[in-house]
């Protein structure tokens, strides 16, 4: 967990998207979700829904909730669908108010559609902490947010215009439609370049849907229908890698440029087989960490989201909580061929 005590700025001003794949059944480690832990009468239960399992993302911010669940004596569990569609995770939060789990750690494939489900799990005394992909502030606790969107759409920004010399064509590789992150971080970069790169055009935005064959698909259908691109953006681990894997071994490697979100282990051999540049992310087991840091504050009545509550998650040390009920992570790193061999998620 020392990642979030390592940050580069590198980026000056910078703040800067599943486990096995098991459908209708629970992942679990370490207990159950009936039961409450060494918490006195705190019911130590948390459960995890990312938003989709199969993803490597995910994979990571579980082990670090998991690993913060242990160490406050709960139990830990994680749940959720094969696929990321809007309405996919609403069984397994009815599931969870059923078993009486003490909190539900979220992040959401869409802003509205999983409301009712969650609310109705509040109402049952279960705790909401949404983190990655926040859903409507009234649908939960907590959000627990990686960078704040504008820092993230900024670092992908710089970073892409740095690679194509800040000016010609872009395209966007993004995750589901719908994605509450994704959808904000494009808008927010579309505005940035406009201002800041006036020369540098995006033609296109497209979804892979965090899947890597939909993903690996439409950037082999960016390249033929865009002919003049000169880089690409994915703000999703799943799509930036299955871009890179396209692009490896095409005659556009080296000549197309692509940055985003995604994870070391995943990039690894791109960076160094010079397919990518440079790359950034967020810790993502630091951001499991810290929301179930959060959520065992919540059930503990430490905190109750409100503004400027504060709280101490582990190793990471004390977080307060801001406007809407958010706690930010920190700032992110940039990886690129000096430093990835220094990471391992």
């Amino acid at each position: 967990m020392t990642f979030a005590r390592k940050r580069v700025t590198a980026f000056a001003a910078l703040a800067v998207a599943a486990a096995v794949a098991l459908t209708g059944c629970a992942a679990s480690d370490g207990g159950g979700s009936d039961g409450g832990s060494d918490g006195g009468d705190a019911n130590l239960a948390i459960t995890f829904l990312p938003k989709n399992l199969g993803n490597p993302y995910f994979d990571t911010s579980s082990k670090g909730g998991k690993a913060a669940v242990e160490e406050f004596g709960g139990t830990f569990q994680e749940v959720g669908p094969s696929e990321a569609t809007p309405d996919a995770q609403v069984s397994y939060i009815n599931t969870a108010t059923q078993q009486g789990v003490g909190a539900l750690v979220v992040s959401a494939n869409d802003p509205q559609a999983i409301c009712d489900a969650l609310n109705e799990a509040r109402d049952a005394g279960v705790k909401v902490v949404t983190f990655d992909s926040d859903t409507n502030t009234d649908c939960r606790d907590l959000f627990i947010n990686q960078a704040d969107s504008e820092g993230i759409a900024k670092v992908q920004a710089d970073l892409i215009a740095e690679q194509i010399g800040g000016s010609g064509e872009i395209a966007i590789l993004s995750a589901a439609a719908n994605a509450t992150n994704q959808n904000a971080w494009i808008d927010l970069m579309t505005e940035y370049i406009a201002t800041e790169y006036p020369d540098i055009s995006i033609v296109e935005t497209v979804y892979g849907d965090d899947d890597d064959q939909i993903s690996f698909d439409k950037t082999a259908a960016l390249l033929q229908s865009h002919p003049d691109l000169k880089g690409i953006v994915s703000p999703t681990t799943v799509g930036i890698a299955a871009a890179a894997r396209y692009l490896s071994t095409s005659d556009y490697k080296g000549t197309v440029a692509l940055t985003g979100l995604g994870t070391p282990n995943q990039m690894r051999e791109y960076v160094e087989d010079g397919t990518v540049t440079a790359f950034a992310l967020w810790n993502p087991e630091d951001l499991g960490y810290l929301s179930a840091f959060a959520a065992q504050a919540l059930i503990a009545g430490d905190i109750t989201g409100a503004e400027g509550d504060t709280f101490e998650a582990g190793e990471l040390g004390e977080y307060s909580v801001g406007a809407d009920g958010v706690v930010l992570l920190g700032d992110p790193f940039v990886f690129d061929a000096d430093n990835i061999g220094d990471f391992d998620f």
